[in-house]
C-alpha cells in the first residue's frame, strides 16, 4: 500500500511539474496557487483584526465601565449602598471590589465655549478598582480632591480647556424656582486631568468627579448605582441573574454585554460575513485547479491510458489527481498562512495604520492571530482544493485506455 501510494505520488508531481513547452498550462496553474495563497492571507488578516477589535474594544468597555451594575428598577437613588455591597460580597464569591457612583448630565462651560456633558461621580478610594479611567491619564493628574474634575481628552478640547482652567459646571435638570425664574444649579471646578480611554464615546462625553460633589451639585441624597468587578467578565450574564434573585425588588442588574450588545453583535456578525465573502477568492482560485487539472488529463491521456492498459485502478488514477490539487491548494495555503503571519506580525508590532476613533472606538488597528481561524482557514482551503480537483480527477479514472490511446 505505501508502495502504491509513492509511485501514484511521484506521478502526481510529475504531472503537476512545470515543464518547458507547457507555458498556458503553468500559468493557470500558477494563477491557481497564487489565488489561494491570496485568499488565504486576506481572509487570515482580515480575521486577525477582527479578532484584534473585539478584544480590545472588550477591554476598553470593561476598562470604562464594571462587569455588573447594580440599578433600581424606577431610577431612583439607592441610600443603602453600602449593605448592598456587603450583602453581595457575603453572598457571591465571585464579586472582587464594588464602587458607587452618581450617573447625571450637564452642561460644562469654559470661557466661551459650552457642551454638555455625562458627569459620573465616583468615590476616588474604591473607582481605580473597577475603572481603568485613572490608570489613563493623558495630562495633569487623577485628582478629585476640593473642587476638581478630570475631562475626556475630546471633551476638553471643544471645551478649550487646559489642566489647572476653571470649569464651571450646571445641573440643566435639576433647577429649582426662584421668584426671578428657575435658578440653574452651578458650580466652579478646576480641571485637574485629562484622560484617554482609546475610545470616542468615552473622550468626548464623560467627565468624571468627587461622590460628594456630585451630591452637593444635583441634590442627590444616596448613588445611582453601584459597580461591580468579578472574577471572570464572561460569568456576568449569569452572575446577573443570581444577583437579582438575592436581592430582589426594586433591584435590577446590567451587565457589560447587556449594555454593549449592539456594538459586540455587530462585530461577531462582521467577522463571520468577512470570512463568507473572502472564501469567495478561495472558490475562484480553486476553479483555476479544475481548469488547470483538465488540461493536464488533456495533455497526459495517452499516459493516463497506458497506465490503465497496465493494470492502474480507477481509484488509484484518482488519487493522483487528487494530490495534485492537494499539492496545488497545500502549497498555496501554506505560502498563504506565511505572507499572513508576517503581515499580522508587522501590524501587531509597528501598529502603523492608524483609525478615526470616532467611527470604528479605536485609534490603532489591532491584531490577534488565533490557531482556531488559522486552522479553519487552512482546512477550508485544502477542503475546496481537493473538491476542485475531484471533477478532473474522475474524468481521468473514467477514460477507456484503448480509446485514450488511440485519440493521443
Amino acid at each position: 500500500m505505501k508502495k502504491l501510494f509513492n509511485i501514484e505520488y511521484f506521478l502526481a508531481k510529475r504531472y503537476i511539474r512545470i515543464r518547458k513547452g507547457e507555458g498556458f498550462r503553468s500559468l493557470i496553474t500558477l494563477f491557481a496557487a497564487g489565488g489561494i495563497t491570496l485568499g488565504v492571507a486576506t481572509l487570515l488578516v482580515v480575521m486577525s483584526v477582527m479578532n484584534g477589535m473585539q478584544t480590545d474594544l472588550k477591554n476598553k468597555v470593561l476598562g470604562a465601565s464594571a462587569p455588573l451594575t447594580v440599578l433600581t428598577i424606577d431610577q431612583k437613588s439607592i441610600k443603602n449602598w453600602q449593605e448592598v455591597v456587603d450583602t453581595l460580597k457575603e453572598s457571591v464569591p465571585q464579586i472582587r471590589e464594588a464602587t458607587p457612583y452618581i450617573f447625571e448630565k450637564a452642561l460644562l462651560k469654559h470661557d466661551n465655549q459650552t457642551d454638555g456633558a455625562i458627569i459620573r461621580g465616583v468615590d476616588p478610594n474604591s473607582f481605580y478598582l473597577v475603572s481603568d479611567i485613572p490608570k489613563n491619564i493623558e495630562i495633569g493628574e487623577f485628582d478629585l480632591s476640593g473642587r476638581r474634575v478630570v475631562l475626556g481628552n475630546y471633551l476638553a478640547k471643544r471645551l478649550w480647556a487646559h489642566v489647572g482652567d476653571t470649569i464651571t459646571i450646571s445641573a440643566p435638570f435639576s433647577s429649582a424656582p426662584t421668584p426671578f425664574g428657575f435658578l440653574l444649579p452651578a458650580e466652579d471646578y478646576i480641571l485637574s486631568g485629562v484622560f484617554d480611554m482609546g475610545m470616542y464615546e468615552y473622550n468626548a462625553t464623560l467627565a468624571i468627579m468627587s461622590l460628594e460633589n456630585s451630591k452637593s451639585l444635583f441634590g442627590i441624597d444616596g448613588v445611582t448605582g453601584i459597580d461591580f468587578t468579578v472574577d471572570d467578565p464572561y460569568d456576568a450574564p449569569d452572575l446577573a441573574i443570581d444577583i437579582v434573585a438575592k436581592l430582589g425588588y426594586p433591584y435590577r442588574v446590567l451587565n457589560w454585554m447587556e449594555r454593549n450588545r449592539i456594538l459586540l453583535r455587530a462585530l461577531e456578525i462582521e467577522k463571520k460575513v468577512m470570512f463568507i465573502i473572502l472564501t469567495l477568492i478561495i472558490i475562484v482560485a480553486a476553479f483555476n485547479i479544475v481548469s488547470s487539472l483538465v488540461l493536464i488529463v488533456l495533455a497526459k491521456m495517452r499516459e493516463i491510458g497506458i497506465l490503465k492498459a497496465l493494470g492502474a485502478s480507477a481509484s488509484s488514477i484518482t488519487r493522483i489527481f487528487l494530490i495534485d490539487g492537494l499539492i496545488v491548494g497545500g502549497g498555496g495555503a501554506f505560502f498563504g498562512v506565511f505572507i499572513a503571519w508576517i503581515l499580522c506580525f508587522l501590524l501587531g508590532k509597528y501598529k502603523f495604520i492608524d483609525l478615526p476613533s470616532d467611527v470604528y472606538f479605536l485609534t490603532k488597528l489591532p491584531v490577534e492571530m488565533q490557531l482556531f481561524d488559522f486552522l479553519l482557514v487552512i482546512f477550508s482551503a485544502i477542503a475546496l482544493s481537493l473538491l476542485a480537483a475531484l471533477y478532473p480527477a474522475k474524468k481521468a479514472a473514467g477514460l477507456d485506455p484503448v480509446e485514450a490511446i488511440r485519440n493521443e
